[in-house]
């Protein structure tokens, strides 16, 4: 007596509702099933089948999955998530009892099955113990853009897709950082996924799309919708801002935003500063920097020379009152020895008085050096340029010693430079005055870049010709500590508590 075979198991999309979106492979599974199942709610009315019903024959054995929640409350032991495992587990020995007994089993999905459907559910409950093929579904996504008529993404633009569940400080986020995006899951979630559009400043841009390709589909602007009105099945788009004239109720006439890049490339972007600058029409900037900004099509790159900073100040400010959107490209933190101060300088002039400017924080280099060595600024510091070329090397020398009197520890920016090579010595023959020689002072060179070196060496031995302008230099105080740990690693951190007397 021959051994039974086990039947097979497929995950049908089916697309986003109109029965002729569905793809013939799709058509041909649910012709070759004995088996059709399908998810509903306890209502029993399933999208999934509607969208299939033609080829569902009288003969085919059909398998309801019925949710025993969806948004209600329950009182499952184990809450929504325990109420919702145990269904899973259920649902899917229901279906591995069709596949013992050798029947194929076609689950069906709106979309596609692996795209927040289902179906996902049984296959990862059932994948690895037969036979399994997954049939791809035309997605939402691309039906509500291909109904919008408008392109989604295009070029290096990047696609963000996100559940409207998400809280609403992080969809808000995610949204001023993306080139496009499509939020899906609205219904009760609208009015915190409309506030992040808001919040974000994006809102303009927003299309919204009801059961697209469906029977009482309706498309228009986010900002029109009544929150009341949106069901489950709807998506709010952000197209490809490409080519596209600024939205209409968008704000009129230009501004400057003075963005910090952070110390190297886009990992230490925030998203406020990648929405900036993928929004703008003018990136102006220090060649060097604005290198870490991706190009984009339609944006105008201006780059110039470190030392102009007043007039790149002046021509950014120009610009934006001819009605430029234009991003001041800074490295690190434009408010910390860059950008920020010469734009706001220029600002402040009675011609640029009705041009917005906008300061995006940046993650520091000092910040950025601390963490690669520890927590060597875990108490008090403070902020010193060694450069000269803006005030006199006495009013610099007067810092070091009040600061070192005062047991800080010390960030010391722009230490050194082909014209400036002796800075670095006299600071630290006068540091040695205050510290022991045993002092840490850690080293941070282009951190976060390809050539990166950060390490730690006793004050008495720093020398002078290892740091350049690339290098930020944190001098601990008496209470800094650097200790080995376990495979080779050294760390340095400051203790938050300070001895007393």
């Amino acid at each position: 007596m021959s051994e039974q075979k086990t039947g097979r198991l497929y995950g049908v999309g089916l697309g986003p509702g109109d029965p002729a979106l569905m793809t013939v492979r799709a058509v041909e599974i649910i012709a070759e099933a004995d088996v059709i199942a399908y998810h509903s709610a306890r209502h029993g009315r399933s999208i999934a089948r509607s969208i299939a019903a033609k080829h569902i024959r009288a003969d085919h054995v059909e398998e309801p999955l019925v949710y025993p929640v969806t948004t209600e409350t329950t009182d499952h032991p184990g809450g929504y998530r325990g109420a919702m495992e145990e269904f899973y587990a259920e649902a899917a020995a229901r279906l591995a009892a069709h596949l013992d007994a050798g029947r194929t089993v076609a689950v069906l999905a709106e979309g596609d099955p692996l795209f927040y459907g289902s179906y996902m559910h049984m296959h990862k409950r059932l994948a690895d113990r037969y036979p399994t093929e997954v049939i791809p579904g035309v997605t939402s996504v691309s039906a509500a853009a291909a109904r919008l008529g408008t392109p989604l993404v295009e070029g290096e633009e990047v696609l963000t897709i996100l559940p409207g569940t998400l809280p609403q400080e992080e969809l808000t986020a995610r949204l001023a950082a993306t080139d496009a995006a499509v939020v899906m899951k609205l219904g009760r979630t609208f009015p915190a996924v409309r506030g992040a559009f808001e919040a974000s400043g994006r809102l303009p841009e927003a299309r919204y799309v009801e059961r697209a390709t469906m029977a009482g589909e309706r498309v228009g602007d986010l900002a029109e919708v009544d929150p009341d009105s949106v069901p489950y099945f709807a998506v709010a788009v952000l197209p490809s801002r490409i080519g596209v004239p600024r939205p209409e109720g968008a704000p009129e006439g230009g501004e400057v935003a003075v963005v910090g890049t952070g110390p190297a490339g886009p990992l230490w972007l925030t998203p406020e500063t990648r929405g900036a600058l993928a929004a703008a029409d003018d990136l102006v900037g220090y060649t060097t920097y604005l290198d870490r900004v991706p190009v984009r099509p339609g944006q105008v790159r201006h780059g110039s020379d470190n030392k102009v900073e007043s007039e790149r100040a002046e021509f950014a400010l120009d610009l934006a009152r001819r009605g430029r959107r234009v991003a001041v490209v800074s490295g690190g933190d434009p408010g910390v020895f860059a950008m920020a101060t010469a734009v706001l300088e220029v600002a402040s002039q009675d011609e640029y008085a009705q041009v917005p400017v906008r300061v995006l924080p940046g993650v520091t280099a000092a910040n950025a050096a601390a963490a690669r060595a520890g927590a060597p600024l875990g108490h008090d510091y403070a902020t010193i340029s060694l450069s000269d070329r803006l005030k006199p090397w006495e009013v610099i020398a007067e810092r070091l010693r009040a600061a070192a009197t005062a047991d800080l520890v010390l960030a010391l920016y722009n230490p050194g430079s082909r014209s400036r090579t002796w800075q670095v010595g006299k600071a630290r023959d006068l540091l040695l005055e205050h510290r022991s020689p045993d002092t840490p002072v850690v080293l941070g060179r282009d951190v976060g870049g390809p050539a990166e070196n950060v390490r730690t060496v006793r004050l008495a031995d720093l020398d002078p010709a290892e740091v350049d302008m690339r290098t930020i230099l944190l001098v601990g105080s008496s209470q800094t500590r650097w200790v080995k740990r376990g495979a080779g690693q050294q760390i340095v951190w400051t203790p938050r508590r300070y001895p007393e007397g």
